[in-house]
C-alpha cells in the first residue's frame, strides 16, 4: 500500500496508512463528522437493536409451534440468500433514503439471531422444563434459571456475528441511498471527487465502529450470562 501511494499520482488511487491517518485526525474536531457518526450509529444500531429484539420474540413463539416454525422457513431462508443490494434497491421504491440503512441493518441481522436463539430454545432441557411445570416455579424465575444459561450462548454467537453484517450492510444503503450528513454518504463523496484519504479514513471509522459496538454489547451479553449463571 505505502509502495503504490509512493509511486506519482499513485495516492489517486490509494493512499498509503499514514495519509489517512492524518486525514481521520483532520475530520475527528469538525462537527460533520460526528453528526456523520452519529447519524449512521444510530440508524444501524438501531436496526440491529430492532432485529435482535424481533427475532428473539418471534424465536419464542416459534420454539414449541411447529406450524409457526415452517411458517417462518421459506422468508427467512430467502433474505439470507438474496444479494443485499438487490434488498437496497427494492426497499428503496418503498422507503425514504434516510431509513434506508435502519431497515437493510435489520434485514441482515433477523435470520443470523432468529436461528441460532430458536436453536437454543429447542435444545432447552425439557426435564428442567417439566420439573419446572411441576412445581409451579413463575415464567421469571424459568426465564432466568432455564432459558437464558441456554440460549445466551446461541444467542452471543449470533451477535457478535450479526454486529459486523449489520455494518457492512447498514454502509452498502447509505452509500446507495445517500441520506444526508450520514458515513455513506461522505465514502460516496470521497469516491466520486477521488479523494482517496477521505475514502480509507472513512473506512476505518466503520471498522472501529463496528469493532466498538461488538464488544460493548458482547459485554452486556456476557454481564447477563454471568448474572444468569450465579
Amino acid at each position: 500500500m505505502a509502495l503504490a501511494a509512493a509511486v506519482p499520482n499513485g495516492g489517486l488511487l490509494l493512499a498509503s496508512p499514514l495519509q489517512a491517518a492524518l486525514r481521520l485526525l483532520e475530520l475527528l474536531p469538525s462537527a460533520g463528522f460526528w453528526r456523520a457518526v452519529g447519524n449512521s450509529s444510530l440508524r444501524i444500531f438501531g436496526g440491529f437493536l430492532f432485529a435482535c429484539a424481533l427475532a428473539v420474540l418471534l424465536a419464542a413463539l416459534a420454539a414449541g409451534r411447529r406450524r409457526f416454525q415452517d411458517l417462518l422457513a421459506p422468508p427467512v431462508a430467502a433474505v439470507k440468500a438474496t444479494p443485499v443490494a438487490s434488498f437496497i434497491i427494492l426497499a428503496l421504491v418503498w422507503l425514504e433514503a434516510g431509513s434506508l440503512s435502519f431497515f437493510i441493518s435489520a434485514l441482515m441481522v433477523f435470520p443470523p439471531v432468529y436461528l441460532n436463539v430458536l436453536e437454543g430454545l429447542r435444545g432447552t432441557d425439557r426435564k428442567l422444563l417439566e420439573l419446572a411445570q411441576v412445581y409451579r416455579i413463575p415464567l421469571g424465575r424459568r426465564i432466568r434459571g432455564i432459558y437464558l444459561p441456554q440460549v445466551l450462548p446461541y444467542f452471543r454467537s449470533a451477535a457478535s456475528l450479526a454486529l459486523g453484517l449489520c455494518w457492512k450492510a447498514g454502509a452498502a444503503a447509505e452509500i446507495i441511498g445517500l441520506p444526508a450528513g450520514t458515513i455513506g454518504e461522505r465514502l460516496y463523496t470521497a469516491k466520486v471527487y477521488l479523494q482517496t484519504p477521505d475514502l480509507f479514513a472513512w473506512t476505518a471509522v466503520i471498522l472501529m465502529l463496528s469493532a466498538a459496538f461488538e464488544r460493548l454489547f458482547i459485554a452486556v451479553v456476557d454481564r447477563l450470562a454471568g448474572k444468569a449463571g450465579s
